[in-house]
């Protein structure tokens, strides 16, 4: 099951999250082939732990689901049969008594990353 946000996802919330509410991050690094060549890599899992902002243009700043459910208000996370044997996640916040839900998706983090783009959209988070 997908634990955390991935690198398009990660990259989104860096714009949209509070510096610090991560606790995992994308760590780049470069490579020089030749001298002329520098090749950047990153690494294909994150890596744990508080993000180093200094070096943010080399490095990105990742979510776990236990972060992702701490920056939403009152965030309520459901599973479900959805039918042909498939199981859906769908989070639910209750910001200012007003519920607003995800659409569900396959995994928890997904439906918890669709949360705070609505949120923000909708200037709530």
């Amino acid at each position: 099951m997908k634990s955390h946000t991935n690198l398009e996802q990660s990259k989104k919330l860096a714009w949209i999250l509070p510096p610090k509410s991560n606790d995992l991050w994308w760590n780049y690094y470069s490579v020089t082939i030749d001298d002329t060549t520098p090749l950047i890599i990153h690494i294909d899992e994150p890596w744990v732990g508080s993000f180093n902002w200094a070096n943010k243009s080399d490095n990105i700043p990742c979510w776990s689901l236990a972060a992702l459910l701490d920056v939403l208000p009152y965030p309520q996370l459901s599973k479900d049969k959805l039918g042909s044997g498939k199981t859906g996640w769908m989070v639910s916040v209750y910001p200012n008594d007003c519920r607003y839900d995800s659409c569900w998706h396959d995994n928890p983090v997904d439906a918890c990353y669709e949360m705070v783009i609505k949120l923000h959209e909708l200037k709530m988070l």
